[in-house]
């Protein structure tokens, strides 16, 4: 008998655990006309399996938005239907301008009104974060995509306005994903974790190096979210190390110098 309730336990707990929302975050380097089809049905294949993907570095001009469409198509082959949003280009310098994305499963995900990018922090905020909402069951999250200047560019001095974010949508239940180019252990994440946000990775490098050495392939500990554990509760998160699907940095880094990073979670 004891062991017929440990049987119904753990499939219960599996049943619970495979109804939670599984998110992914991947700056994807230059998401536009250069990506070939096989490396979009790459891209959707290291997809296919969550619920909810934020690109970051999607092309501003040519090819951006076309990219987006086509990796959504491809999703779409896998068995699930997709759906997908794309900001408009960010308000920084036409150099430095891109586009974000939101994709997602409409079997198991709802987007709830319309994405935008930040607008009262946008002159302080390089890319503006690109704010979509989506509800899993009865319960809504709005997802912050956000993809920072250059660390040699100081980016904690534009995520510090990110302390001002909760107070500005109190009734947001907020998770700031992206590539911040900057670690969890920085002092300006300090005011967002005093509110009750935590990240989802520590010590976790992100970025990809242009060599491995001694099976280091990892350079910079970047990517990243944050949630407030007052309304979420972590489940697993981790990252994606593609690049081991190749036989060199140099061809994985054609796909994108970044890994994954994703989060499985419920809501409170």
């Amino acid at each position: 008998m004891k062991f017929l309730y440990s049987i119904l336990f753990l499939l219960l707990s599996s049943s619970t655990l495979f109804s939670q929302t599984k998110l992914l975050s991947w700056n994807i380097e230059n998401l536009g006309k250069s990506k070939s089809n096989q490396e979009i049905t790459f891209i959707a294949n290291t997809l296919r399996d969550f619920d909810i993907a934020a690109i970051q570095e999607v092309v501003a001009g040519d090819g951006g938005a076309q990219a987006v469409a086509k990796l959504a198509d491809e999703l779409n082959r896998k068995g699930s239907k997709w759906d997908y949003v794309i900001s408009d280009p960010t308000s920084s310098s036409a150099y430095k301008t891109e586009r974000y994305a939101f994709l997602w499963k409409t079997s198991k995900i709802k987007k709830i009104g319309k994405a935008w990018l930040e607008k009262k922090y946008h002159l302080e905020i390089d890319r503006e974060p690109y704010f979509c909402t989506f509800q899993y069951e009865n319960k809504q999250f709005t997802v912050a995509n956000f993809h920072a200047i250059t660390k040699n560019r100081q980016p904690e001095t534009e995520i510090k306005y990110f302390k001002f974010l909760p107070e500005e949508y109190p009734n947001l239940n907020l998770i700031f994903v992206g590539d911040f180019n900057c670690p969890q252990s920085h002092t300006v994440f300090y005011p967002l974790k005093k509110m009750g946000y935590k990240s989802i990775l520590i010590n976790q490098k992100t970025s990809l190096k242009k060599e491995c050495k001694n099976d280091n392939c990892l350079a910079s500990e970047f990517d990243n979210m944050f949630y407030n554990v007052s309304k979420i509760t972590r489940l697993h998160s981790g990252v994606l190390p593609f690049y081991k699907n190749f036989y060199s940095l140099k061809e994985a880094r054609v796909i994108s110098d970044h890994i994954p990073i994703w989060f499985e979670f419920s809501l409170n």
